[in-house]
Order: C-alpha cells, then sequence, then structure tokens
C-alpha cells in the first residue's frame, strides 16, 4: 500500500507562485510513476503533469504547460509541482497520484491507483 500526503497549498494573488509537493511512504519510491491532478469545484478531475519513475519523462497537460514543473527527488521518496504564473482558473484541489512504474505512464485518473488526500490552491484575481 501506498500513502501519499500533499503539502503546499494555499491562497496567492494571479501572478504568483506556489510550490507543492507530495510525499510518498509504503512502497520504494523508484516503484511508482507519479502524477499531478486537479479538481476544480463542480468539474471532472483534470489531469496536471505527470512524470516517470526516474525522472527522465516529464509531460504537462496544455493548461499548465510552459508554467508549471513537475520533479522528484527519489532519496527523499517526493514529488513536486511548481507553479508560476498563476492564473485564477488554476483553483482547485490538487492532488498526488502514484502508479506502478511497471506499468506505462498515463494521464487519466482512472490509471493511478493511489491518492492523496488533495491541498486547496487558491488564486485571487
Amino acid at each position: 500500500q501506498v500513502q501519499l500526503v500533499e503539502s503546499g497549498g494555499g491562497l496567492v494573488q494571479a501572478g504568483d507562485s506556489l510550490r507543492l509537493s507530495c510525499a510518498a511512504s509504503g512502497r520504494t519510491f523508484k516503484t511508482l510513476n507519479m502524477g499531478w491532478f486537479r479538481q476544480a469545484s463542480g468539474k471532472d478531475r483534470e489531469f496536471v503533469a505527470r512524470i516517470n519513475w526516474s525522472g527522465s519523462s516529464t509531460y504537462y497537460g496544455d493548461s499548465v504547460k510552459g508554467r508549471f514543473t513537475i520533479s522528484r527527488d527519489n532519496d527523499k521518496n517526493t514529488v513536486t509541482l511548481q507553479m508560476n504564473s498563476l492564473k485564477p482558473e488554476d483553483t482547485a484541489v490538487y492532488y498526488c497520484a502514484a502508479r506502478s512504474y511497471t506499468r506505462p505512464v498515463a494521464i487519466r485518473p482512472s490509471e493511478y491507483d493511489y491518492w492523496g488526500q488533495g491541498t486547496q490552491v487558491t488564486v485571487s484575481s
């Protein structure tokens, strides 16, 4: 079983930056492909970014490309989402997710096996 705990959310103004972290436990972190998703009120969960087990491959959703950066530290069992140039439409609960590295990297929520509890990000205009 994998436990994921997100942190770093908060209230910021448009144009600001925020850094989210996700700490993983319960399984060797290098055996997990990781992803970030978000869910705004009344909307479906949306893919934000994903990174493979080694950190050599990343992929971003169109709405965050060029503004957000996903990275991981396999020694510290953490995955990070650096969010720059935040916009009000980035307001959502952000979730960290994991799936086994033996399966291909994925961008659909249904393809992930483990989820954190989420952290709220609110961007005011």
